[in-house]
């Protein structure tokens, strides 16, 4: 997400959420929990990938070296933080803050919708699919040495669906009751109507100390530490500034073959920048030595220092196969001078993603059409059959251009001023009744259209530019605001804003995730990921169709029907795309021989610190 306003809980409800599904690897028949084993993982559609007794994940180098420091920029659309509580709607948490805590099970990135033990150490799931019972791993501790229990999870649970982020909140709304059943077994029962993502959510949380958070208030930020039980803890920290991931020596976890060979740094460094620009200067400088970069005009002009011609630093391009996701300008349809569609594509065709892409980003990406973009979920062509049988029934309800080719925005010449594309979204703008005068755009009330465009770093201040320059032409004033990242996040989780940038990001095996994406609740609930307040009652049963999916088919059909509907909204000015990862690094570090995870950067997680290589760059200088 290009300004991600919650990125750890992104992380959660993405990235995590992304192995959930109807549960039917390891499905039990019916019978006494007491007599069963359960299986070790779950997975969304049938398919396991590892077998019970698999020793470690394929993608990691089970022996990999423990020591040595990791030092990175904080991600893309992080630059403070004032909070060490990632979990709760108020503040804006560090970076990573995840990695100090366990959780029932964890993901297998190099499978579309796995999970498996963690915590647990196995399940037993009935027959119905509707109560999991887990049980615990002997000898669990939290990092105080106290004992990690299934009252902690009990707790965990429902102290989130009570007070966590309203993303967990949404996600956990099936469940019906958690439940520990003596010091290791804990049961979770989950309503019949329960989402593909549910199950799987809720055991990919974080589980926090009950006795810990006696005396502390869950639901407020805070700079102290928390108490975790994962393969990290907080040390050093400057708020704003940085904040350092302590390995935890002796961790319970190690072993375990979802953790095998993975978190191999004793220490785990984010360093925070106000400005990407300035944090380039900081990597030259070897300040910190790993950066993801995601601006085009960066990787293409200014990776020519020194220590790149001598090798010292290594510069890589790695596959993403994962959905790409929405980014794009998102457009407030809850505020009045946006609710016509004709008005949002109008503001799409005044654009030029070819001029733009070409002059300001060296024709490094490719155009997004699609809500699903680098997936097969993306539509395309006319509906399937299959589509038609979800979409015919909203016949009359939707545009026809559901039932045809879907929306994708259209081809400019590449002048930054296709004079027919303006002309059209000129058009559009007096059909929808803002008529010109005096030059500028008004309305019969003699309201001018004016937009403004909100963000917290200046990235996007050349792209903007042409844009609003079209605008003028069409006789819209457009503005760029730009704010403290702390006033930004709080004025988009209000939905206090015209238009901002934004980057919809899902999973490979889409659910429940998409509730707090596209649906009416959504859009009223502050907080969730509903930017453009999408509020469609088709869009609404169509979400519902694909969480009811039981089958890939089926759940690609169901994506593809939604996407067509969601296009024809018009709810955004669509960006661009590409396929892969800029990574650059300083030459101190050594990987597996495998293939990188599919569904993963695994990045710092599978990496390592090389001593030979950091002693060979420090004789370099």
């Amino acid at each position: 997400m290009s300004a991600q306003t919650r990125r750890n809980v992104l992380k959660l409800a993405a990235a995590t959420a992304a192995g959930a599904g109807i549960l039917r690897s390891g499905l039990l028949p019916a019978a006494a929990y007491e007599t069963t084993t359960g299986t070790h993982g779950l997975s969304a559609f049938g398919d396991l990938k590892y077998a019970a007794d698999f020793p470690h994940f394929d993608y990691v180098e089970p022996m990999a070296p423990k020591g040595g420091s990791f030092l990175q920029i904080a991600g893309a659309g992080t630059s403070t933080f004032n909070s060490l509580n990632a979990y709760i709607l108020k503040g804006d948490p560090a970076f990573d803050l995840e990695l100090t805590f366990a959780s029932l099970m964890a993901r297998a990135y190099d499978e579309p919708d796995a999970v498996y033990g963690y915590a647990a150490e196995r399940v037993a799931v009935s027959s119905d699919g509707l109560t999991y019972r887990y049980t615990l791993r002997r000898g669990l501790t939290f990092h105080d040495g106290s004992p990690l229990t299934a009252r902690d999870v009990e707790f965990s649970l429902n102290i989130l669906a009570e007070k966590g982020h309203p993303n967990i909140t949404v996600m956990l709304r099936d469940l019906q009751q958690v439940e520990a059943v003596g010091d290791r077994v804990v049961e979770f029962r989950f309503s019949p109507k329960r989402g593909r993502d549910a199950p799987l959510f809720a055991a990919t949380l974080p589980i926090f100390s009950r006795a810990y958070y006696s005396t502390r208030n869950f639901a407020e930020t805070t700079l102290e530490p928390p108490l975790g039980s994962g393969p990290y803890k907080v040390g050093r920290f400057e708020q704003g500034r940085f904040l350092e991931l302590e390995r935890v020596k002796d961790w319970w976890g190690t072993n375990l073959p979802v953790m095998r060979g993975m978190h191999n740094f004793d220490l785990v460094r984010s360093d925070y920048f106000r400005d990407r620009e300035v944090a380039f200067e900081g990597f030259t400088a070897r300040t910190y030595a790993f950066r993801e970069e995601f601006t085009s005009r960066t990787w293409a002009t200014r990776y020519d220092f020194a220590a790149i011609k001598d090798g010292r630093v290594k510069r890589e391009t790695l596959p993403d196969h994962r959905p790409s996701g929405a980014q794009g300008w998102m457009i407030n349809t809850r505020r009045e001078k946006f609710r016509d569609p004709r008005v949002r594509e109008a503001l799409a065709l005044a654009f030029d993603f070819e001029w733009t892409n070409k002059n300001i980003m060296f024709g490094s990406y490719e155009r997004t059409h699609s809500y699903f973009q680098n997936s097969d979920m993306m539509a395309k062509g006319k509906p399937s059959p299959e589509e038609l049988a979800l979409l015919e029934p909203f016949r009359g309800q939707v545009p026809d251009e559901v039932f045809g080719e879907p929306w994708v925005p259209p081809v400019s010449d590449g002048s930054g001023q296709d004079r027919k594309l303006l002309r059209r979204a000129g058009e559009l703008l007096t059909a929808a009744g803002w008529v010109v005068k005096d030059g500028k755009r008004v309305n019969a009330r003699g309201d001018k259209l004016d937009i403004e465009f909100l963000f917290f770093e200046r990235s996007f201040e050349p792209h903007h530019a042409t844009f609003a320059k079209n605008l003028a032409m069409l006789g819209v004033d457009a503005s760029l605001r730009i704010v403290e990242p702390v006033q930004y996040r709080a004025r988009v989780e209000d939905f206090d804003f015209d238009i901002t940038v934004q980057r919809m990001v899902f999973p490979v095996t889409p659910g429940d995730t998409l509730r707090t994406y596209f649906q009416s609740q959504a859009a009223r609930t502050k907080g969730t990921y509903n930017f453009p307040g999408i509020s469609d009652p088709v869009v609404d049963a169509l979400v519902e169709q694909v969480i009811a999916a039981n089958s890939r088919p089926a759940l690609t059909t169901a994506c593809r029907a939604l996407d067509r509907v969601l296009r024809a909204g018009r709810y955004w000015v669509p960006h661009w795309y590409k396929g892969s990862h800029w990574i650059a690094y300083w030459d101190k570090f050594s990987r597996p021989s495998q293939p990188k995870p599919r569904y993963a950067r695994g990045i710092p997680e599978t990496w390592w610190y090389d001593a030979q290589k950091a002693a060979k760059l420090e004789q370099r200088g």
